[in-house]
C-alpha cells in the first residue's frame, strides 16, 4: 500500500504581487484562497547508473514539495504578478478581487537549471484558472501530471546475437550530450525523461555497434518528429538478418501518467486522513488529520477512539502538530487484532470547546504472537532418546506439536552420545512453572577432536555435520512486531579453558567466559545466507564467513542482544527486557531468531566448559 505524503500551504488571507502591495489584510477589495500540494511516494526510488549518468537518487517527496515552484498570472495573460518556491514562501501575499491562472511546476523542471535529459528525475505541471473573490476564500485544485516526453527503449535477442558494444543514443539535440540518453542492455527498458520544449521538438537518436562477424562498425540514425509532453515512446530495437537492415517498432502510449505519477494541488479540507497499514502496531496505532488552520487555528484539537464492538466510552488523546495543517497522535494501550474506530475534534468556533467533525475511520490492529513454548514446559525425546526436545507431538498445545526450538545436542549427543547433551530440561532450577531450560557449555577431549561444545538454544534447525562441525539453520517463520522480549536468565560463566574467538575480542585462559541471547526480526533470504526457506540463516562453524552478524546484515529490520559476563559463581535469576531497536518500521517481518548460548563465542569453539545458562518464561511484549 502506498502511503501518500501531504503538504497543506495555506495562504490564509489573499495572495498580491508586490506593486499591490497597498492592500491590507481587510481590504474590503481582497480575497483569499489555500492550496495543498500531494506528491506521489513513487518518487522515492534509486535510478539505475548508465554510461553517461551514474546512479542517482530520485527526489524525495519533501524535496518535490520543497522545490515546487508557484507562478500567478493575470487572468487575461498580461503577465507574470508573482511567483515563489514552496519552501521560501514567507506568511500571507495579498491579491485583489480579480481573475487569474495558477502554475505549478515540480520535480526537475523546477530547478534553478534543470536537466534536459534524465533517467532519475521527472516533471510535473499544471494549470488552472481562478477567480479571487473580495471577502471571501476562494478554493483551487490543480493537478500536475509528468509532462516529460518519455522514452523506454529495448533490445530484440536479434540485436545480442548480430552485435557487440552497442548502444541507442536518443536526444532532443543530435550534438548536445546533455539533451541525450544512452541505451545499453545493461539499462534496457528504463524509462528516461525528457524537457521538451518549443514548437513540436523531435527526438534525435543513433544506434552503434560493431559487428560480432568481425565485419566492422554499423550505424544507423533517425528522428522522431513531434514529439509531446506526457507521452511515452516506447521502442524495441530489431536487426533482420537476411537484408540487413536495422528497424524498431515505435509505440506511442497515451495512458502512461497513472495515479503514482501526479502532483495534485487540491484545497485545505478538515477530516481524518486515512493512516499507513505500517502505522498499525499490535498495541499501538498512529492516525492523521488534517485540520484548516484558518477555521479552526492550532489549539484544542484531539482525537477520540475506542474498540468499534464496544460501543462504549471513547478515550481522547491531544493531537500532535506535524506541520502547517497536518495532525497526529499515537493511540496506545490497544488490544491485538482488535477493530478500532476513531474520530476527529476540533474547537467549536463560538465556545471553543473539542468537538466533533466529520465521520469516524476504522483500523484493525496487528495479531500478537506468542513464542512457541516459551516456559520450556513441553518437552519430549520426538528426536532422539540420547537428548531432550522441546516440543512434543502428542501436547494438547497445538504450537507445542512441532518444532521450533533446536539445540546443539543434535550435534554433540547425535555425534557422540547422549553424555554430550549441551541443552537440557532442568526440573530443579527454574522461575516460571515447573522446569527450565539448562545450557551447558562441554569438553569434548577425544582422540579424533578436542573443542568446546557451547551449551545453546535457538528458533531453528540444526543442518547437519561439516565433517566435526554443525551447521544451523536460525530463524522461524513470523509475521508479529512485538516491542520487546521478556525472560527469566540465571548464568555461570567459568574460566576459560578454551581461547579464542574473533579477532579484536579473542577470550584468553585468563579470562572469565561470556553468555549471550540475541533477539531479531527480519526479511532474510535463504539464497543469500544459506538456510532453509523456514529458518534463512545457516551458520557453518568450518566457515567464518558465515558467522552473520545480524545486528547489520541485509535483511535485519529490529535486533537486540544480551551479553552476561561471568565470574566463576552461578548468578540469580533476573528478569531482563530487552526492547527491539527497529532500523525499519515500515517492513512486515517474516521471521524470528531467537538464540541463546552459554558461550558466547562457541561458534570459534572459545569459552569455558562449565559455563551455564539457565532461561524461562520467554514471551513476547506489544506496546
Amino acid at each position: 500500500m502506498k502511503t501518500i505524503l501531504k503538504l497543506i500551504i495555506p495562504l490564509t488571507a489573499a495572495i498580491a504581487s508586490a506593486a499591490c502591495s497597498k492592500y491590507a489584510d481587510n481590504d474590503a477589495a481582497t480575497g483569499a484562497f489555500s492550496l495543498r500540494i500531494v506528491v506521489p511516494e513513487e518518487t522515492e526510488q534509486q535510478a539505475a547508473a548508465t554510461p553517461s549518468h551514474p546512479a542517482t537518487r530520485a527526489m524525495s517527496q519533501d524535496e518535490l514539495l520543497n522545490t515546487a515552484a508557484i507562478k500567478i498570472y493575470n487572468g487575461d495573460f498580461t503577465g507574470l504578478i508573482r511567483e515563489f518556491v514552496y519552501s521560501e514562501m514567507a506568511g500571507p501575499i495579498y491579491l485583489p478581487a480579480e481573475s487569474y491562472r495558477i502554475d505549478i511546476y515540480a520535480g526537475e523542471a523546477a530547478k534553478a537549471q534543470p536537466k534536459t535529459a534524465t533517467f532519475d528525475q521527472k516533471s510535473y505541471k499544471g494549470s488552472q484558472t481562478f477567480a479571487v473573490t473580495a471577502g471571501a476564500t476562494t478554493t483551487v485544485q490543480v493537478t500536475a501530471t509528468v509532462n516529460n516526453a518519455i522514452t523506454a527503449v529495448s533490445f530484440d535477442q536479434s540485436i545480442a546475437a548480430t552485435f557487440s558494444d552497442y548502444s541507442f543514443t536518443i536526444g532532443l539535440d543530435k550534438e548536445d550530450t546533455a539533451q541525450q540518453l544512452i541505451y545499453t542492455a545493461a539499462n534496457a527498458g528504463a524509462e528516461g525523461y525528457f524537457i521538451a520544449t518549443g514548437f513540436e521538438p523531435s527526438l534525435y537518436w543513433t544506434f552503434t555497434g560493431t559487428h560480432a562477424d568481425g565485419s566492422g562498425a554499423f550505424t544507423k540514425s533517425g528522428e522522431i518528429a513531434a514529439v509531446e509532453q506526457g507521452k511515452k515512446y516506447t521502442m524495441n530495437l530489431k536487426y533482420t538478418e537476411h537484408n540487413g537492415t536495422l528497424s524498431f517498432e515505435l509505440t506511442v502510449d497515451n495512458s502512461t501518467i497513472d495515479h503514482n505519477d501526479q502532483i495534485i494541488f487540491e484545497p485545505t479540507s478538515t477530516g481524518l486522513a486515512a493512516s499507513s497499514i505500517y502505522e498499525i502496531w499490535a498495541a499501538h496505532a498512529t492516525v492523521h488529520a488534517d485540520v484548516d488552520e484558518t477555521e479552526y487555528g492550532t489549539e484544542n484539537i484531539f482525537f477520540e477512539y475506542r474498540p468499534t464492538a464496544s460501543q462504549g466510552e471513547w478515550t481522547r488523546t491531544a493531537a500532535t502538530r506535524d506541520s502547517e495543517g497536518m495532525y497526529s497522535a499515537v493511540l496506545t494501550k490497544l488490544t491485538p487484532a482488535t477493530e478500532y474506530e476513531y474520530r476527529l475534534l476540533v474547537p467549536d468556533p463560538s465556545t471553543k470547546e473539542p468537538t466533533v467533525t466529520g465521520g469516524t475511520l476504522n483500523f484493525t490492529t496487528e495479531a500478537a504472537p506468542a513464542v512457541p513454548n516459551g516456559s520450556f514446559e513441553t518437552v519430549s525425546n520426538a528426536d532422539d532418546e540420547r537428548w531432550i526436545s522441546f516440543y512434543d507431538p502428542s501436547s494438547g498445545i497445538e504450537a507445542n506439536r512441532t518444532k521450533w526450538w533446536d539445540s546443539g545436542s543434535s550435534a554433540s549427543a547425535g555425534m557422540l552420545g547422549a553424555s554430550y547433551a549441551i541443552c537440557y530440561s532442568d526440573t530443579e532450577t527454574y522461575k516460571d512453572g515447573t522446569r527450565s531450560a539448562r545450557l551447558q557449555s562441554k569438553k569434548v577431549d577425544m582422540v579424533v577432536v578436542n573443542k568446546l561444545a557451547a551449551g545453546n538454544l535457538f528458533s531453528g534447525e540444526f543442518a547437519g555435520l561439516d565433517g566435526m562441525n554443525g551447521k544451523v539453520n536460525f530463524g522461524r517463520p513470523f509475521t508479529g512486531r512485538p516491542t520487546a522480549l521478556r525472560f527469566w536468565v540465571k548464568y555461570k560463566g567459568g574460566k576459560v579453558d578454551y581461547a579464542g574467538g574473533p579477532e579484536g575480542s579473542q577470550l584468553t585462559t585468563s579470562d572469565f567466559d561470556k553468555g549471550q541471547v540475541k533477539f531479531a526480526l527480519g526479511t532474510w533470504s535463504h539464497n543469500k545466507y544459506g538456510g532453509s526457506a523456514s529458518c534463512p540463516l545457516q551458520v557453518n562453524t568450518s566457515d567464518t564467513s558465515t558467522f552473520w552478524p545480524i545486528e547489520s546484515i541485509e535483511g535485519t529490520i529490529a535486533y537486540k542482544d544480551l551479553i552476561l559476563q561471568g565470574d566463576g559463581q552461578e548468578g540469580e535469576w533476573q528478569q531482563v527486557t530487552l526492547t527491539l531497536d527497529y532500523k525499519d518500521e515500515t517492513t512486515i517481518p517474516q521471521y524470528i531468531i531467537i538464540s541463546a548460548a552459554a558461550s558466547m563465542y562457541g561458534d570459534y569453539f572459545a569459552g569455558s566448559s562449565s559455563s551455564q545458562m539457565w532461561l524461562d518464561g520467554m514471551e513476547l511484549i506489544y506496546e
